[in-house]
């Protein structure tokens, strides 16, 4: 297991295609929901306990050795909002194009042929993590931080926010994002037993209609 590939993989200068979406927070920000860090704080809280423990507990599954057609088939029922399957699977492919690129590996090969218009991005990055060397813990920790991370990033740019107020943010809630890891992979352990059923189905409902909303609107700064 190597440290110094988690830190490539979670790197936001990853060529992985992270930086062009905003996690939700450019549709929160229009809608006034997001003003300042202190709800940017409570949005990210919010993704933490329900998207982002979904997408980690995803991606310590597949970096187990789960089947990804059963974990794609998973996220697609756990993200209602077409707009959001359609990111997932985009962020999906870009991501692996650049771990093949980075750990070639026949996992990877094989994911990239079975899934011609891509899987959905937490399934690949398990994936991406298993070729790398990583642990579900990895992968989880992995997928966590991104759920966050790109809204905290993104509101930098859309509200000027300052950028030690934004990272500061995400070491508040890095302690309660340990928490949600261990949680995250106990389930993805159980997966291997009683199947994808044991995953995690928290909802954020109002995120999946601001993605739909957002899909609709013009001159947006961010793909989702």
């Amino acid at each position: 297991m190597s440290r110094a590939a988690l830190l490539v993989l979670a790197d936001g200068r990853f060529p992985a295609g992270g930086h062009a979406h905003s996690g939700g927070a450019e549709a929160a920000v229009h809608a006034g929901r997001i003003t300042g860090a202190a709800s940017l704080e409570d949005f990210c809280r919010g993704r933490l306990h329900t998207t982002g423990r979904v997408a980690a507990a995803l991606a310590a599954s597949a970096a187990l050795g789960v089947d990804p057609g059963a974990l794609d088939a998973a996220a697609d029922a756990r993200t209602p909002s077409p707009a959001l399957r359609s990111a997932a699977r985009r962020l999906g492919r870009q991501l692996l194009r650049a771990a093949r690129a980075t750990w070639p590996a026949d996992e990877l090969d094989a994911l990239a042929r079975r899934f011609l218009k891509g899987a959905h991005q937490p399934v690949v990055l398990g994936v991406a993590a298993r070729a790398a060397g990583l642990g579900p813990e990895d992968a989880a920790h992995c997928a966590l931080y991104e759920s966050v991370g790109g809204p905290a990033t993104a509101t930098v740019r859309l509200l000027g926010l300052d950028p030690f107020d934004a990272t500061r943010v995400l070491a508040r809630l890095a302690p309660e994002a340990d928490e949600v890891v261990a949680v995250a992979v106990g389930a993805a352990r159980r997966v291997l037993d009683e199947g994808t059923d044991a995953l995690p189905a928290a909802s954020a409902p109002l995120l999946e209609v601001y993605a739909e909303a957002h899909a609709a609107r013009t001159g947006r700064l961010f793909a989702s």
